[in-house]
């Protein structure tokens, strides 16, 4: 078993069959494929079911995404640690976010970041609910994840930094229900058709609570593509409740965006790693969450 191996089947679990990894490799097919049956010889099982054009993992092969992911991340750290412990003269940081905090404020903390780093490549990975970035950083996917959430983290082998709090706001279209400048009681959200996010997410659970307290709200669209909710507002389709990170955008493109009553605010949480980080996420934690003196 070596590094090649390992890098090649997480390609193939990533990209979902071998032609597709082959290709975002630029390596051949065969080669890709007489690779994996080495591995597949050296730990005496199949990793994939090949069916058709598609590679379906076995039991074997689901279980060894993680330890892979270990050994590859353990292999970056060690070469991170020996030829750029400090000046971070190149690599790169995985980073999974949630769609909203990716807008603000990932987007400071990367300027800030590649401002003060920028050799180092930052690669932004979406997660649309906070457990996707929880599970995608305790197992490996990315060294750091960033989430909203209104309840505490609680996973093992997961830090939680918390970074602050986002109120929620309404956006709708310039000639909506509602008069520009006044704040909108959730009570006056009956009868209205919201666009929502799929559940999991602090959006969606703001809006089962609404149907919880008795407001009958309609969900007319339920997205995981959080970017369609301004343009489907813009058109008319239905309102959307959406953390403040999008209230400038929302403006610039010519929506209406009002404070609610009560206000209701989700927590950014900046989640890490137990294990030890390479210098880059380090050093992104550092920015983002600067040391007490």
């Amino acid at each position: 078993m070596n590094f090649r191996q390992l890098q090649y089947f997480l390609a193939i679990v990533e990209h979902g069959g071998f032609s597709r990894a082959a290709a975002a490799l630029y390596v051949s097919q065969p080669s890709l494929s007489q690779a994996i049956q080495g591995l597949e010889r050296d730990l005496g099982g199949s990793l994939f079911h090949r069916i058709g054009r598609r590679a379906v993992l076995t039991e074997a092969g689901t279980a060894l995404i993680g330890p892979a992911r270990e050994a590859l991340r353990g292999l970056e750290l060690a070469r991170a640690s020996v030829g750029a412990v400090r000046e971070l003269r190149g690599g790169r940081l995985d980073i999974a976010a949630m769609p909203s905090p990716a807008i603000e404020p990932l987007s400071t903390m990367v300027q800030s970041f590649t401002t003060r780093y920028p050799d180092v490549s930052v690669n932004l990975r979406v997660a649309p609910t906070r457990v996707d970035v929880v599970d995608t950083v305790r197992t490996g996917g990315c060294e750091l994840g960033l989430l909203t959430t209104t309840s505490p983290i609680r996973s093992q082998g997961i830090i939680a930094h918390p970074l602050g709090d986002q109120r929620l706001v309404l956006v709708t279209s310039a000639d909506g229900p509602f008069p520009a400048g006044r704040a909108v009681r959730r009570e006056q959200l009956e009868g209205h058709r919201l666009i929502v996010g799929q559940r999991g997410t602090g959006i969606r659970a703001y809006v089962e609570d609404l149907r919880a307290r008795g407001i009958d709200v309609r969900i007319a669209v339920e997205s995981e593509h959080r970017m369609a909710f301004l343009p489907l507002v813009l058109r008319g389709v239905g309102l959307a409740v959406v953390t403040e990170s999008w209230a400038e955008l929302s403006r610039r493109a010519g929506a209406l965006v009002l404070e609610l009553e009560p206000r209701s605010v989700q927590h950014d949480v900046l989640v890490s790693r137990k294990a030890e980080l390479t210098p880059a996420a380090r050093a992104f934690l550092d920015s983002a969450i600067p040391r007490d003196t």
